[in-house]
């Protein structure tokens, strides 16, 4: 056979794979609008963010390969929107990434805003507002990809819940963003209530019959918006069971009375697999877990979440497994699941030392090109109390980075790069000497398809003895998760990095007075952010940005609508006008 027959037959065999791959992905059509409504989470009523009158936001349901395409139309009054579907890489839609003055602008009162992005690896994700802390106020929903058609799942189950886990305060997102951002700072508390799937009890209790609780016992028809969302299960049947954690604050875990779990996901990426009785998740998290219902199929169990990491002030979270055929109103006979004391840390660990990725995982590169060390430290700006890295609290520009960026507007934000590096001398263990920072919107510029190294480096916050836990969130990236230490951090504790298994993360935790060593490749043109995913940390500077590869942006579309304020929006209008 000839040369040029041979080239013939493997375009054609080329050509028949991408024809094959782009007949069984499909591209899925919602239209949206988010507004205020009153709603009871936790049978109290109040205002929430809801879409298209639900709370939580429907849940988007895809196949790995498909492209997902929103209208989305901003139907609150006076505040603009804009939703981050988070853990989705948003490669070659950098703008659609939903993080208002980074990769958009915030989408105005009554106008819409087609987000539309290829969902490409299968996993367990959600999506939440961006904007301000309209998390807070509810903008949220579950995110689920499954397995491309005719693939399969490397584990079996017989069928699957959803679980999307929430913390609600009584207070509004807006007088919580007032309370921040007021000097004296005035902290916000702790939640009233933990919600699973948008649903939790404030004035009652679901366990009162076997706790000490002075909470009297709830009593729902089934119809009330609080009343518990229940599992119905089948006896000898193994599920699949998706977390993910959207909290504003709180730091959680979760338990299933009598039952073990099985992890075999996190955050998009398989796992090997381990057994546990219960498990942490971190705001930003997301897990899929196995559990085989071979209990007494003549009870029901509890599902209970409880309050990790910061002193519970907060009722668990309860709803129940309901085994059939025993009626879902017979409530579990014992207890809730007890979760670990809320400040026993090395519980915590030793459930992020057990995730490691799946034989056959991409592994990391064995070297990096760039090492950058953000240290996380709590401080004042002209009495205001703020978050601050590397001693720089993060302000977002009037202009997004990315149109600011692709179009060589320089003067929107400022062009000095923040620190890669804190002091040597800086004790992690002791509240700062000298607690003062400095507000700045610079950004890290990355050289592109390099092989970036973060430290994520704890302190000591403004009170002595005070160091909180940290959840991470990167955006457009998986990372690979290298360790964790105490103290602080030295280059002789890279030689103790896991090279050979660390799973692939997008959100990592960092303990209190510890460090979490992170590595990525850069491999994303756009602006991404790296942030604290605790809302009111991040509302109070604890992020920074990323830019890579942006001129490679040239080939790729960005709608001008997504770029419509600030310099870009006057560059587009003068423009028109000529």
């Amino acid at each position: 056979m000839g040369s040029r027959a041979c080239r013939v037959i493997l375009i054609w065999c080329c050509l028949s794979v991408l024809i094959h791959s782009s007949l069984g992905s499909k591209t899925r059509h919602f239209k949206w609008e988010v507004e205020y409504m009153y709603w009871s989470p936790d049978c109290i009523e109040s205002v929430v963010m809801g879409i298209n009158g639900q709370f939580p936001g429907p849940t988007i349901r895809a196949h790995a390969g498909d492209t997902i395409s929103i209208e989305l139309t901003n139907k609150l009054h006076t505040e603009g929107v804009v939703i981050h579907w988070h853990g989705i890489r948003q490669f070659r839609t950098p703008w659609a990434d939903g993080t208002a003055s980074i990769s958009q602008c915030a989408i105005n009162p009554g106008e819409s805003f087609v987000y539309r992005f290829k969902v490409d690896q299968a996993g367990t994700y959600f999506y939440h507002g961006h904007y301000g802390m309209q998390r807070s106020a509810g903008l949220y929903g579950s995110l689920i990809v499954d397995v491309a058609e005719g693939e399969k799942e490397p584990f079996h189950y017989d069928g699957e819940f959803n679980l999307l886990l929430s913390d609600w305060w009584h207070q509004s997102s807006h007088e919580q963003e007032l309370s921040l951002s007021s000097k004296p700072f005035r902290w916000i508390g702790e939640p009233q209530t933990l919600l699973i799937n948008g649903r939790g009890q404030y004035n009652c209790s679901l366990a009162a019959h076997v706790s000490n609780s002075s909470s009297s016992m709830c009593k729902f028809r089934g119809n009330e918006q609080c009343a518990p969302q229940i599992l119905h299960v089948l006896p000898n049947k193994t599920y699949r069971l998706r977390v993910a954690s959207t909290t504003a604050l709180s730091s959680l875990n979760l338990g299933i009375g009598n039952h073990k779990m099985v992890v075999v996901e996190a955050d998009g990426n398989y796992l090997q697999p381990f057994s546990v009785n219960d498990m942490d998740i971190y705001s930003g998290e997301s897990y899929s877990v196995l559990f085989t219902t071979n209990q007494n199929p003549s009870n029901n169990y509890w599902i209970s979440v409880s309050v990790r990491g910061r002193e519970p002030k907060t009722p668990q979270g309860l709803t129940i497994l309901n085994y059939h055929p025993t009626s879902a109103s017979k409530f579990p006979t014992s207890p809730p699941p007890i979760a670990p004391q809320w400040n026993d840390y090395n519980h915590s660990k030793s459930f992020s030392n057990k995730i490691l990725a799946l034989m056959g995982s991409p592994k990391p590169p064995t070297h990096y090109h760039r090492q950058i060390e953000l240290l996380n430290t709590q401080n004042y700006i002209n009495g205001y109390t703020k978050w601050a890295i590397n001693n720089i609290s993060l302000t977002l520009p009037a202009t997004p980075y990315l149109g600011s960026i692709k179009y060589g507007l320089n003067h929107t934000f400022d062009q000095t790069s923040p620190p890669e590096r804190f002091s040597n001398s800086y004790d992690v263990m002791k509240p700062p000497i000298n607690p003062n920072s400095t507000y700045s919107s610079g950004v890290y510029v990355l050289a592109f398809n390099t092989t970036v190294d973060v430290i994520l480096q704890n302190a000591n916050a403004l009170n002595a003895n005070t160091s909180e836990i940290h959840p991470w969130h990167l955006h457009g990236h998986d990372f690979w998760v290298l360790g964790y230490g105490e103290g602080k951090f030295s280059k002789k504790d890279e030689k103790k990095f896991n090279l050979k298994n660390p799973p692939l993360r997008n959100t990592a935790v960092i303990f209190p007075y510890g460090w979490t060593a992170l590595r990525f490749v850069a491999d994303n043109p756009g602006v991404w952010a790296f942030h604290c995913h605790i809302e009111p940390h991040l509302h109070m500077g604890m992020g920074v940005v990323f830019a890579e590869g942006v001129h490679r942006l040239n080939n790729v579309h960005v709608p001008n609508e997504a770029l419509s304020c600030g310099m870009t929006g006057k560059m587009f209008m003068n423009n028109n006008q000529n």
